[in-house]
């Protein structure tokens, strides 16, 4: 029998792709703000002398840092779940109290995750990466290590706003802070208005100041979104609920896992790619700015997934669920594809980018033909982790990345690197084949999700 759409489902279906890329534009653009921190800090810290030292030392601080601080944000991913299911119900004094449960979280990871931080450069010492990296990567740590608290309070003041619909504020701030973190570099790395020239130090205390003006922003906005609330005030939300606590970290913690799985296999692939030297780690950590900073844009779609799914199922509407999920997964899948366009079509100029040096633009160009071979499968689950957390489920994304990096990917990295000796290129096409199994596994479990919801 041919497959026939009837001109009802198809209108939703046009209507979904509308509201999902409404929300999910100002999203991506300021994930695309967040990303472009950590790429312009690349970029300021590769015109010092030593430029591969430089890049690896800087790369090797941000992806530790990252996988213990994203992780800490990880747990509060529940709030996706917990907000837009009350704001598609419309119970906003559900949502509040959410969110200052959300808060309580994040006040108690604070300390612990700072002090996991503290411990790395020792570590890495001991893993058997060169003095030349840890030391210069040792006061660079220690300086973004003081920009966790604002951090966690913008990830979850973020999470509120953007469940309850408030987006483009989320987007002011994020490119806002972007032209604070540029100056700060340029003033605190090369020593301009008066300030010393502190290096990738510099970089550090830069990224610092701009996460607590991206917090302080968000706080604004929300007294004054919640200011013009004809609702009760704030005085019955404000309190610890243990049941909500559990419920939040019953829902983030899997996440949590699951995005401490991904970020540490790849800062896992950036230890191993520091063993070969400074060149190929610098050539690692350009393909990885430029897929990370792909990344951001089916990420941002993704949170739109887990709120407009998450609505929906609270208005209990279970078909316009499914729709708005199959939306987002289209719009990142199409979205990658031609990222990965793009990354086979111009691989050295985009190198050149980040150094001049000859040896790290052939080593960063080759990893990019990499990156573009995953690109589609990247898309692919990073929506579908959206959309199957807007239905409440965050263990099946675990448990993909769990064996496909850990068991499947990394062991093959190591394989291809050092028993074959294919240098780094084998640690990506390790990265690469995780990644094609994991977007097959997500795609696969949302479909078979549809019937339970």
């Amino acid at each position: 029998m041919p497959l026939t759409i009837h001109p009802s489902s198809a209108k939703g279906m046009g209507q979904e792709f509308r509201l999902t890329l409404r929300l999910a534009l100002p999203l991506v653009l300021a994930e695309i703000g967040w990303m472009s921190m950590g790429i312009v800090d690349t970029i300021m810290v590769g015109r010092l002398p030593n430029s591969a030292v430089a890049i690896g030392a800087t790369g090797l601080g941000q992806s530790l840092y990252h996988s213990v601080a994203i992780f800490g944000g990880g747990l509060l991913l529940g709030l996706d779940t917990f907000v837009s299911h009350a704001y598609g119900r419309e119970d906003l004094g559900d949502a509040r109290r959410s969110l200052v449960n959300g808060l309580f979280i994040a006040f108690l990871l604070t300390p612990i995750l700072m002090l996991v931080v503290s411990f790395w450069p020792t570590l890495m010492q001991r893993f058997g990466i060169s003095l030349e990296l840890v030391e210069p990567m040792r006061p660079f740590l220690r300086a973004l290590n003081w920009g966790t608290p604002p951090l966690l309070g913008y990830f979850t003041v973020r999470r509120y706003l953007q469940a309850v619909n408030v987006v483009r504020p989320i987007t002011f701030a994020l490119i806002s802070a972007n032209a604070v973190n540029a100056i700060g570099n340029w003033a605190l790395i090369y020593g301009h208005l008066g300030f010393p020239a502190m290096g990738i130090t510099g970089s550090g205390w830069s990224t610092c100041l701009a996460r607590i003006y991206m917090a302080l922003g968000l706080v604004i906005t929300l007294a004054y979104i919640e200011a013009k609330r004809t609702l009760p005030g704030w005085r019955a939300a404000i309190r610890v609920d243990l049941g909500r606590v559990v419920g939040l970290l019953r829902l983030g913690a899997p996440a949590a896992t699951q995005i401490l799985l991904e970020i540490s296999a790849f800062a896992g692939a950036t230890a191993l790619c520091a063993k070969l030297g400074p060149v190929p780690l610098s050539g690692h950590e350009i393909a990885l700015n430029c897929a990370a900073f792909t990344f951001m844009v089916p990420f941002g779609i993704s949170s739109a997934a887990a709120v407009r799914v998450g609505q929906q199922l609270g208005r209990g509407d279970c078909l316009a669920a499914r729709r708005a999920g199959w939306s987002a997964i289209a719009l990142g899948c199409g979205f990658m594809a031609c990222a990965g366009l793009v990354f086979v079509s111009f691989p050295r100029y985009i190198a050149r980018l980040f150094s001049p040096d000859p040896t790290v633009i052939r080593v960063g160009a080759t990893l990019l033909l990499v990156a573009a071979a995953f690109q589609l499968f990247d898309g692919l689950q990073t929506v579908a982790t959206g959309a199957l957390r807007g239905t409440g489920d965050t263990q099946t994304p675990m448990l993909a990345n769990l064996v496909a990096y850990w068991f499947i990917g990394l062991p093959l990295s190591y394989f291809l690197c050092f028993r074959l000796g294919w240098g780094a290129i084998g640690i990506w096409i390790g990265l690469c084949i995780g990644l094609m199994l994991i977007g097959t596994a997500l795609l696969i479990a949302w479909h078979k999700r549809l019937p339970l919801i």
